[in-house]
């Protein structure tokens, strides 16, 4: 029982199963909430609700009215898919005692990650979504937009990969004696039996949703937490899936989100057909190319995607919070842009909400994407096989480590 255990949380868990467990569980969210999986539709919120704080007038801004601002972030489902993952993260972070207090010896990142931030929120909210409802989610969905979001976004990476390797983006390196990365447990540490009561009182929540009536608010918050406690645990990033391959050739985590995908693809699939769901599509334009190339140079410069920096802040890493402050940022700034510069009528307009089982058919459709994937994973695996800049695995050598957290 101690071993498994100790496995469950000094180690970091198997991507795959991470993103297969994840994919699984945003078809099955779907189905019980006609909705998807998505976050930074609430960060837009966040923002305007703090416009709203210092007493601007929202309420003629054409995007805010589009998303929806009925009730606060806590009278939401997606408010709840939100806090749950930070939540939920949090709980398994203090359970492996990896909580620290962590600031960038180079102060410069501070305002690197809050522009990246800021590019990578105005770029998601354009392409209306983000990694997940323009991508993870969106491709399920049949929703022929998320390709075009996923190709942009990898193009974005490789130049944002390309600035910031750039030596006046580095700046000068801060030397500093050991390794100041890790983590090591005391004997009396008492990160383990705090997020033991904040389980306790996070399960505690989930009752009264469910025991008051608010069935889809404790749904929300209860995959929200699974949702954080898969990304924290399998270290999901996917900056790193794309940024990786130009930085070391390295796959395994462009492999694992294909494969969650795949599943989350199937099993929607088995929703939108047998239960007779309709697919949620979104606009196909020059603005989610636009978006995702934005989105991808972003992510790269702040250092993290949305999934990736919300189980950062919550390890402590200072970083993080300026990166989620740009997202709001950017995010609000669009929401203005949209309409009041013209950003709609220039760029998202002249659109269409294609869906691949309404053009293609139901079977045809479902083949089509798998097929994608499918091509798309081989791709990553020759990649990595000829790309690794010499950093390529023995023949033979398990291609995904498991990461110690503490011994």
């Amino acid at each position: 029982m101690k071993s498994h255990i100790n496995k469950m949380f000094c180690y970091y868990w198997n991507p795959y199963w991470a993103m297969g467990i994840a994919g699984f569980l945003s078809a099955i969210y779907f189905g019980l909430t006609n909705t998807v999986w998505a976050v930074t539709g609430e960060f837009t919120r966040l923002g305007g609700h703090i416009l709203e704080l210092f007493g601007v007038d929202i309420s003629d801004w054409d995007y805010f009215n589009l998303i929806g601002m009925h009730g606060t972030s806590v009278e939401r489902t997606d408010g709840w898919i939100v806090w749950g993952m930070f939540i939920g993260a949090f709980i398994t972070i203090l359970l492996s005692s990896n909580f620290k207090i962590r600031i960038p010896k180079q102060k410069r990142r501070l305002v690197q990650g809050l522009i990246g931030g800021i590019i990578a929120g105005f770029g998601a909210r354009l392409a209306l979504g983000c990694n997940l409802a323009a991508f993870f989610t969106g491709v399920p969905q049949f929703s022929f937009h998320s390709w075009i979001f996923m190709a942009a976004t990898a193009i974005g990476t490789f130049f944002g990969f390309k600035i910031v390797s750039t030596s006046w983006w580095k700046g000068k390196p801060v030397l500093s004696k050991g390794n100041t990365a890790t983590y090591s447990v005391k004997k009396k540490d008492i990160q383990p039996y705090i997020g033991i009561m904040v389980a306790v009182a996070y399960s505690g929540l989930l009752l009264y949703f469910f025991l008051s009536g608010k069935t889809l608010l404790g749904i929300a918050a209860m995959f929200g937490a699974a949702f954080g406690i898969l990304i924290e645990r399998g270290q999901i990033c996917f900056t790193s899936a794309f940024r990786d391959l130009w930085v070391s050739g390295r796959a395994t985590m462009t492999k694992a989100i294909a494969a969650g995908i795949a599943v989350s693809t199937v099993f929607t699939f088995i929703i939108i057909v047998i239960y007779g769901f309709e697919p949620i599509t979104k606009i196909g334009a020059p603005s989610t190319f636009i978006g995702g190339l934005l989105f991808g140079l972003g992510i790269v410069l702040a250092g993290g995607c949305e999934t990736g920096m919300m189980y950062r802040v919550m390890e402590g890493q200072v970083l993080y919070l300026f990166v989620f402050a740009g997202n709001i940022v950017g995010a609000t700034a669009l929401s203005y842009g949209w309409d009041h510069l013209g950003i709609y009528e220039a760029v998202v307009k002249i659109g269409n909400s294609i869906n691949l089982i309404a053009e293609m058919g139901a079977v045809p459709a479902l083949i089509a994407t798998l097929l994608m994937l499918f091509v798309w994973y081989r791709i990553a695996v020759f990649w990595e096989k000829n790309y690794r800049f010499g950093t390529g695995l023995k023949k033979g050598e398990k291609k995904h480590n498991e990461y110690r957290l503490h011994s």
